[in-house]
């Protein structure tokens, strides 16, 4: 057996590998997410609920506004304020991971091909920035600037939700991985890495484009690039299955197309495009 047999056969082990680890971890995170959308209920609902007591304390300051001074009338009514600003927020993030965490749900239980009216904004929004903080979570070091640009009046699509933000992550991962790695070699002064994220409408489509200013793809690797395990990526890092994921997911899932331009050392734009069912 050849030297190059033999290191394909070891790079093709420790890919099955990752596999392995990247099933147990898909087991893991559904765990966990059950464990912890219990807890972020009772915040939810009790931010709710101190909502709902700081208005009946404003009815109870109501009734007592000729009794209190003026000054002392003011700065309480200041506080609850701010009270109730703090409690929104609070509200808002909690429903914005669990939101997250349902996806997760959705995805651990294998409830494959269920097309549900999306609001396709919001959920490439979520991914986006979940994408992001993934990579910052391993590499400290990692920052981008991610412009966005979504179209609020685009009405609920039908997707599988589930195949949709797994697409998004793996294009959004590729284009942290491509600023993060030319960053490090940058000679550029200043290098500024950037992530630009579209989704619009487009007649009876909807069209959606993540574009970097990363280290760009050759034309050899573009051949390749679908090709299940191939990956430009060191060992241990990729498996090599995100892109052809993908495009399997946009092209047959979806009845839809995904395209890419990139210019080595410049730029990857991949634009992912759906009918409107």
């Amino acid at each position: 057996m050849s030297d190059n047999s033999k290191q394909e056969i070891e790079r093709l082990k420790k890919q099955v590998s990752q596999q392995e680890k990247m099933a147990s971890l898909g087991l893991l995170s559904a765990g966990i997410a059950h464990e912890i959308q219990n807890p972020l209920n009772f915040v939810i609902n009790f931010s709710k609920l101190s909502c709902k007591l700081l208005q009946d304390m404003e009815e109870v300051l109501d009734e007592l506004k000729d009794k209190l001074p003026a000054d002392a009338d003011e700065e309480l009514r200041e506080i609850m304020e701010d009270l109730k600003g703090n409690m929104n927020k609070i509200e808002e993030n909690g429903n914005r991971a669990s939101s997250v965490i349902r996806g997760i749900l959705l995805y651990s239980r294998g409830k494959d091909d269920e097309y549900i009216p999306t609001n396709l904004c919001q959920l490439t929004k979520e991914y986006v920035w979940l994408s992001y903080h993934a990579v910052r979570a391993n590499n400290k070091s990692f920052n981008v600037a991610i412009e966005e640009e979504y179209d609020d009046t685009l009405q609920l699509v039908k997707v599988i939700p589930q195949d949709f933000s797994r697409a998004v992550l793996n294009l959004m991962n590729n284009a942290c991985y491509a600023v993060f790695n030319k960053s490090k070699g940058a000679t550029e002064t200043p290098y500024k890495p950037t992530i630009k994220v579209s989704l619009k409408k487009d007649g009876d489509k909807v069209r959606l484009t993540i574009e970097d200013n990363g280290s760009g793809i050759t034309d050899e690797v573009k051949e390749k690039l679908y090709t299940p395990f191939f990956t430009t990526k060191p060992l241990g890092e990729g498996t090599g299955l995100g892109l052809s994921i993908t495009k399997s997911i946009i092209e047959q899932k979806h009845n839809g197309t995904i395209e890419l331009e990139s210019h080595p050392n410049e730029f990857t734009r991949f634009t992912i495009t759906i009918p409107i069912q």
